[in-house]
């Protein structure tokens, strides 16, 4: 809206009203797309479960305190579509959306599924929460010896891959974004502010991409050829480009010492931006802010001239 290119935390106070309803106010954000977003998820635990699903340091306590407050708050903004109970030590989410009832134990840990399971079946509580929402997830968790990335539950990566990032600390996870280094300096202090945002936080990341694939692991699926799977470049005689913008919010959890972040993903079509001239100009002009650098980190180095004349047209 600025009609600049910026990089920075950009976070702003949970629940603020950008124009979207009760939306805004609602840590995980389910629409009328759900099945889409699921069975992308789907595919990519088939696949290979492990190049989505990492865990390295994640405490049982941390795991517990994030998976039952994921539970809960689907339960509390989605009674629609989630029903949560306990019954003794043992709790249980119903999710109807995916036809399944979720059966925990007192630690929170997943004890057994009612309803038919994936392939392959759920590899704990976090996996199968995950499994329910729009969001991906990750977790990160902090003590006496640092801040590291201690689980990615991410089945629709925008071009990075959640193998190289697992473990590590918020400089490391960021030192490929252009123009990220007063961020990073900064990561230490960003990781606590998350880990003590108890109300929540919230900021949005956007790149223009040509295809509605919300999966774009650099590596492509098994059986998959690469020149299939990777970026398409802009074709000026048949146009097809997106904006894609990530939600990105944050809770805090610090009695044990993680932080929960999630990414939902959304897709503009370009087409429908030229119709409003405003929001096209500050685009436009947005993309014409970009360094260089950032250029080639969202892959418009080669695109730019040409998404330009088409925008503007």
């Amino acid at each position: 809206m600025s009609g600049r290119y910026e990089v920075g935390p950009g976070l702003v106070r949970f629940g603020q009203d950008f124009g979207n309803g009760p939306a805004d106010g609602h840590l995980f954000q389910i629409d009328g797309s759900f099945e889409r977003y699921r069975a992308e998820k789907l595919a990519a635990r088939a696949e290979r479960l492990g190049k989505h699903y990492l865990v390295e340091g994640l405490s049982e306590a941390a795991r517990g305190r994030v998976t039952g407050f994921i539970a809960r708050t689907l339960a509390g903004e989605h009674p629609d579509s989630f029903r949560f109970e306990s019954v003794g030590a043992t709790s249980v989410l119903h999710c109807d959306r995916a036809g399944q009832a979720l059966i925990f134990d007192d630690n929170f840990e997943l004890a057994d599924v009612s309803g038919r399971e994936p392939d392959p079946p759920y590899m704990d509580a976090l996996d199968a929460l995950a499994c329910q929402v729009q969001e991906d997830l990750a977790v990160v968790t902090a003590d006496d010896g640092g801040h590291r990335l201690a689980a990615l539950h991410v089945c629709m990566p925008s071009a990075w891959v959640p193998q190289q990032k697992v473990g590590g600390t918020f400089a490391s996870i960021h030192e490929p974004v252009a123009r990220a280094e007063a961020m990073n300096r900064r990561g230490d202090a960003l990781v606590r502010a998350m880990i003590e945002a108890t109300d929540g936080m919230v900021r949005f990341v956007w790149g223009v991409t040509t295809d509605e694939r919300l999966n774009h692991h650099p590596q492509p699926p098994a059986g998959t050829p690469a020149s299939q799977w990777r970026r398409r470049p802009f074709n000026l005689d048949r146009p097809r480009a997106f904006v894609r913008v990530e939600r990105q919010t944050m809770w805090g959890f610090p009695d044990v010492g993680a932080g929960l972040f999630t990414i939902r993903t959304y897709l503009t079509d370009c087409a429908e931006i030229r119709r409003d001239r405003t929001q096209c100009d500050q685009l436009c002009a947005a993309i014409e802010s970009m360094s260089p650098e950032a250029l080639a980190y969202k892959g418009l180095s080669g695109d730019r001239d040409a998404l330009l004349r088409w925008l503007r047209k």
